[in-house]
């Protein structure tokens, strides 16, 4: 039975990543900053124990680390949406996104490694996005920070596999999920079309992904897998 930390668990991917986990029989704490209620409950649901901190936050990052035992497998899933001109972005916008998306990333695998090289083997999976892949207009802040992501995956990856951990990214395409709620109607439509499978893809394709790629005993790190559809990129 493995010990798994799912940042940003509280909805959306990282919520059906914890029942897909849980559902497996592993341990899973599910890492919050503002929806503490969602976390608490899903967390009665599944069996799992919701913990608090702001990942952007070393210091936060540290001590919700103190409270868990070893992580055997750590899904950096903490992020969120940031639409807007480029020329609009301010310092704030521009550095939060890279805080929470990437800085958090790297608090986090490094505050787990050591436990993870202690006993030679480990899984670490980062969610990325089509748009760290491609780029997207009116994203580059979060464009940047997804990219950064696979970048960090694929370095890592080459650091940590000696000591049998693997690192892996998933880069979703469009997800029905509340991050993408504040698409209208047309832009929603116009993507469906532009997928060949027909729809949007759910939490639960990615939760599947985000499984494949943290199984123990894998010959696979240091990959960017992209499940979308088969949306051109």
């Amino acid at each position: 039975m493995r010990n798994i930390l799912i940042t940003g668990a509280s909805r959306g991917i990282g919520a059906a990543t914890a029942r897909l986990f849980a559902e497996k029989g592993d341990n899973v704490y599910l890492n919050y900053r503002t929806e503490k209620q969602r976390a608490e409950q899903l967390a009665r649901e599944i069996g799992g124990v919701a913990v608090y901190a702001d990942v952007a936050d070393s210091v936060q990052v540290a001590e919700m680390l103190k409270q868990l035992p070893g992580i055997d497998v750590l899904i950096n899933n903490a992020g969120f949406a940031q639409f807007g001109f480029f020329d609009s972005l301010s310092d704030t916008d521009w550095h939060r996104m890279l805080d929470v998306t990437l800085s958090g990333a790297f608090y986090c695998s490094r505050g787990v490694l050591p436990h993870m090289i202690h006993q030679k083997s480990g899984a670490i999976v980062n969610v990325s996005s089509i748009w760290g892949i491609t780029g997207a207009a009116c994203e580059v802040a979060y464009s940047t920070a997804k990219a950064g992501l696979i970048g960090m995956t694929r370095a890592l990856a080459k650091e940590v596999g000696p000591s049998g951990i693997t690192v892996n990214c998933v880069a979703p395409g469009v997800i029905d999920t509340d991050m993408n709620a504040t698409l209208d109607k047309e832009t929603l439509t116009q993507l469906i079309e532009e997928t060949p499978l027909g729809r949007l893809g759910t939490p639960e394709d990615i939760a599947k992904a985000i499984f494949y790629l943290a199984e123990q005993d894998s010959f696979i790190t240091g990959q960017v897998l992209s499940p979308n559809g088969g949306i051109m990129i």
